[in-house]
């Protein structure tokens, strides 16, 4: 396993985010997870944030990433929610129909720290979880 390291310090650490659209209306198709994804890459870089897998469902996207110490998640997942959301429904009329005046994402995220398991596992052990 590398580790991750900067001037002062060697670190791994990963993350799993999970983002769900609002009222879970089944919009994402490959396309739009395509165009979500790229705006990811391109707002985490200025977060020291590295994406490392993406998936997506019809109404939400799991995305295991890796980050800097100093980054800041919560800015970050808000900057990427509202970037994300804007031009989305800006790039594809027919999302902007079904959720008209809303954000695209649900206000909440769920977020989890993996310690660099693969996304396979993380989520049979969500599954799991689902099912108790």
């Amino acid at each position: 396993m590398k580790l991750d390291n900067n001037n002062h310090s060697v670190f791994l650490l990963h993350y799993h985010l999970v983002l769900v659209v609002k009222y879970r209306k089944k919009v994402f198709t490959n396309e739009i997870s395509d165009f979500a994804k790229d705006m990811f890459i391109e707002i985490g870089n200025k977060y020291n944030i590295t994406l490392i897998e993406w998936n997506h469902d019809k109404d939400h996207i799991h995305v295991l990433f890796k980050a800097h110490p100093n980054s800041e998640l919560s800015k970050f997942i808000n900057a990427y929610k509202s970037a994300s959301s804007r031009l989305i429904k800006k790039n594809f009329p027919h999302v902007r129909k079904r959720l008209w005046k809303e954000m695209f994402w649900s206000r909440s995220y769920c977020l989890l720290t993996t310690g660099g398991a693969p996304i396979e596992i993380i989520k049979k052990y969500i599954e799991s979880q689902g099912q108790k």
